[in-house]
This record gives structure tokens, C-alpha cells and sequence, in this order.
């Protein structure tokens, strides 16, 4: 799938007139892949921040030739604290004294570009600190996707939860990366899954061999599953899934390693939206 573009704001504050090295940055960071706004210039701090939150931005660029960065640079930081947007990332370049820099850095500026930089160089800092600080904020899961549970045959284990206990079957899918069938179970605002496997070899038939049907695994249902799969990661956590793969109902599914998760079998669910499925859930 398509990772989700970055977006930095380029921003000239103060009274310079002069922008021919904001918009070589600009264009620039273009090339390099993210989405770029140019404010123009003589912008206000207040300004600045306003557009930042309204566009939405990773990333606020800051270019000052006129000396005033060292009142306009912690301005634009101390809005954004105010505002409650400080976890946008804000870097700075221009002309501006090595002897200034170790102060805006102390005010919050993540970096100050001096000139001779590489583009290269900047846009590759900007990607890195904003990943960080994305991995920083992830969203926890919204809830228990599912509950996978392992058997034999869906046909013969139906009757229990439909008949029985008076559950609803919300539908049936087969998934042939994981070589099993599948029947989805309302409870509440969770789901059972049974998993029949379709293959011998398959993951499912083997656990069911070893442990007989049971419980297998349990699912969280995320947003963002590519940024969990980050995430989980950069804390050191094994996954069996590097990257998001196909699941039931279009939904793209990974499994953490046990031996990481306490011994339960975890899955990161990211189900297909509504938007997705023509305005529907699934039947």
C-alpha cells in the first residue's frame, strides 16, 4: 500500500524580501516525494502556525535572511506549544551565525540547515525526525478485532455458537495466504473467528494437530497498521509479518511472534473502511 505522502510547510517570517532559496528548498522536497506549501513572504509567526495546523503539516520550514530568527524562530515554536500542535517538526536554515544555532536549538528548532547543505541531506533529516515522531504518537488499537479460534470443521462447530448460544454468523470468507476458511461471529462489538484450514500444511492444521482446537490467536484492530508495524519494531518486538498482508474481508492483517507477546498469538487487524466497501459494512 501507499504510504501517506509528508507535508511541510515552507514559511519566510519576518520582513525579508528575498525567497529564491525558499523555493529552491521547496521544489527541492517536491523532487524528494512530500508535499510542500509555500506561505510567500513577510509572514507573521501567528501566521505561520495557522497555516501549519490548517494544512495539516509534518513539518514547518523556516527561512530567514533578515538576522530576526532569533526572536521568530522560538515565536513559531512557542505558538505551537500553545496551540497544542508542538508535535510538528520545525527546522530552519538561511543566514544565520553558527554561534546562534545551539539556541534555537535549545528553544525547540530540531535543526538548522547553514548553507552549502545538500537538499538530499535535509529532506533525509526530515523524513527520520518525522517517522519519529510519528512512531511517538501512534494511535492505540480501537478495540478487539477478533477472536481467532481454531477448528476442525466450521460446519460442525456452528451449531454451538448459532444454535446454542444464539449467535449471529455475520459471514464467510476464505483467505488463501493462510490456507484456511473463515466464519465470523458477532458478539457485542467484537467477533469470533473460526479458522478451518484448507490445506494439511497450513499454519492452522498444524497447531490443530499439536493442540487440538482452541484458541489461537487474538486480534487488535488498528488504523494505521504499517505505523504499528513501525512501532512495534522500534520496541524491539519479533513479527512474523515484516509487511501488512491480505486478510479476510480485504482487511490487512500481521501477527507479532509469540515469543515476543508473552506466548499469545497476536494480530494487528486493519479492517477494510466503509469508504472502501461502498458505503457498507460487510454483510
Amino acid at each position: 500500500m501507499e504510504k501517506e505522502k509528508i507535508r511541510v510547510l515552507i514559511a519566510k517570517p519576518g520582513l525579508d524580501g528575498h525567497d529564491r532559496g525558499a523555493l529552491v528548498i521547496a521544489q527541492a522536497l517536491r523532487d524528494e516525494g512530500m508535499e510542500v506549501i509555500y506561505t510567500g513572504l513577510r509572514q507573521t509567526p501567528a501566521q505561520i502556525v495557522s497555516s501549519a495546523i490548517q494544512e495539516d503539516v509534518d513539518c514547518i520550514g523556516l527561512s530567514s535572511l533578515s538576522g530576526a530568527h532569533n526572536e521568530l524562530f522560538p515565536e513559531v515554536i512557542r505558538l505551537l506549544k500553545e496551540q497544542g500542535a508542538d508535535d510538528i517538526l520545525v527546522v530552519g536554515g538561511g543566514v544565520i551565525p553558527e554561534s546562534d544555532i545551539p539556541y534555537l536549538e535549545e528553544q525547540g528548532v530540531a535543526k538548522i540547515f547553514t548553507p552549502g547543505t545538500s537538499t538530499k541531506e535535509t529532506a533525509d533529516f526530515i523524513r527520520e525526525q518525522v517517522k519519529k515522531k510519528k512512531l511517538n504518537r501512534i494511535e492505540a488499537p480501537r478495540q478487539i478485532d477478533h477472536i481467532g479460534i481454531a477448528v476442525r470443521s466450521i460446519e460442525e462447530s456452528l451449531p454451538l455458537y448459532r444454535d446454542v448460544l444464539g449467535l449471529k454468523v455475520q459471514g464467510y470468507d476464505t483467505v488463501p495466504s493462510e490456507k484456511v476458511k473463515v466464519a465470523f461471529i458477532e458478539i457485542g462489538e467484537t467477533r469470533i473467528e473460526l479458522l478451518e484450514p484448507t490445506d494439511p500444511e497450513s499454519a492452522i492444521a498444524r497447531y490443530i494437530e499439536k493442540n487440538g482446537e482452541g484458541i489461537h490467536h487474538i486480534a487488535f484492530q488498528v488504523t494505521d497498521i504499517e505505523g504499528h508495524l513501525d512501532h512495534v519494531k522500534q520496541k524491539q518486538v519479533r513479527l512474523i509479518h515484516e509487511q501488512p498482508k491480505p486478510g479476510a474481508h480485504d482487511s490487512l492483517i500481521a501477527f507479532l511472534h509469540p515469543k515476543s507477546t508473552g506466548g499469545v498469538l497476536m494480530e494487528l487487524c486493519q479492517p477494510k473502511t466503509p469508504e472502501q466497501n461502498g458505503g457498507r459494512e460487510h454483510e
